[in-house]
């Protein structure tokens, strides 16, 4: 369960960088819309960080001064997210020993930020639709009204008005929440931000390992970043840059790992370099294949030789002369010592 609560400055809003037109069209959007107060739904895909852009619309707002509250309602069992949302009084239910306000009491004044709110049941949309409308609510177990004065933003990686036909989420909620829809651009239509966003958290992982030198990428990894597909958005591309940096042994950034699940000790794996692609079938056929996988081996084991034998058998200096980690190093290490030893 998350939750946030924040009235002077917006959590990670350095992480909402880019050049891209893309980008910069979404940011010129949310900017409009920021300073009226009606509900926003951001929709988009797990990783382009909606709640940024939702902590954005809030700092943006009349409201900034006032508490923005953060829900994943997806964390939350569907008995619990009523009295979450809305707070319960002493005696409501077994273990009810206190009162206890909810998220919609903490925002007032402010803005609540409701992630995945697909995942929210019927039961609860019904209250939720009464404070959109009436700006009132009743805690679990008392028939007090109570008023508040909240922005309600939203979010979801689902098609609402799919889940709204099949009957799994209100059509009136629905048309409360849209008074404008935002949808955030995926990573793999920012290309021009990858770089950008790859070297504000190469920069951050290093001032955070406490080194002196500022990280920055070969050109094949460059050309493995823009070229990837990006399935984690941004924050993915965090957790690969930030990966590649800490195993990093030199400020230059190399062997970047797409799937940390991919075992190194398997002789049949993909590419722990780049994604796995599909296998194509040449024009002369499968003897032609075999005979360019054959001459690759021959390739790779000459290149591991010769920087073994350049670093005086040194293997982690091998690995730095080749631009690999360690681990990829020792990879193929084990994979050709047989050949590498006889040579």
């Amino acid at each position: 369960m998350r939750e946030r609560s924040q009235a002077s400055s917006p959590v990670g809003m350095l992480d909402s960088i880019g050049q891209s037109e893309v980008f910069l069209e979404f940011q010129e959007r949310l900017s409009r819309v920021a300073p009226v107060n009606r509900p926003v739904l951001l929709m988009g895909e797990r990783g382009t960080g909606k709640e940024l852009a939702a902590s954005r619309l809030h700092f943006l707002s009349k409201r900034w001064n006032a508490p923005f509250v953060a829900l994943n309602c997806s964390a939350l069992t569907p008995s619990l997210i009523e009295s979450e949302l809305f707070g319960y009084e002493k005696g409501a239910f077994t273990g009810a020993e206190r009162r206890r306000t909810g998220r919609f009491e903490a925002a007032d004044g402010g803005s609540l930020f409701l992630d995945e709110i697909g995942t929210i049941p019927i039961e609860v949309q019904e209250k939720i639709l009464r404070v959109v409308e009436y700006a009132s609510f009743e805690r679990v177990g008392s028939s007090e009204s109570i008023e508040v004065d909240v922005r309600i933003i939203a979010a979801t990686n689902s098609n609402l008005a799919e889940l709204a036909a099949q009957g799994r989420f209100k059509r009136d909620l629905l048309d409360r929440l849209s008074f404008e829809v935002l949808f955030v651009p995926p990573l793999r239509d920012r290309k021009e931000d990858i770089l950008l966003l790859a070297n504000h958290f190469a920069a951050r992982m290093a001032f955070e390992l406490g080194r002196e030198e500022i990280p920055r990428f070969s050109q094949e990894t460059i050309r493995e970043l823009e070229g990837y597909s990006w399935p984690g958005n941004v924050r993915e591309l965090k957790n690969v840059v930030e990966r590649a940096v800490y195993r990093s042994d030199t400020p230059v950034v190399s062997g970047i790992v797409f799937d940390p699940f991919v075992s190194p000790y398997d002789e049949h794996r993909p590419s722990r370099k780049k994604p796995p692609q599909a296998e194509e079938e040449t024009l002369e056929g499968k003897s032609t294949k075999k005979a360019l996988n054959d001459a690759l081996r021959e390739l790779k084991v000459q290149m591991l030789s010769s920087a073994l034998r350049e670093a005086r058998y040194n293997q982690r200096k091998a690995a730095r002369i080749l631009g690999l980690t360690y681990h990829q190093f020792r990879g193929l290490y084990r994979k050709f010592s047989e050949e590498i030893t006889s040579q």
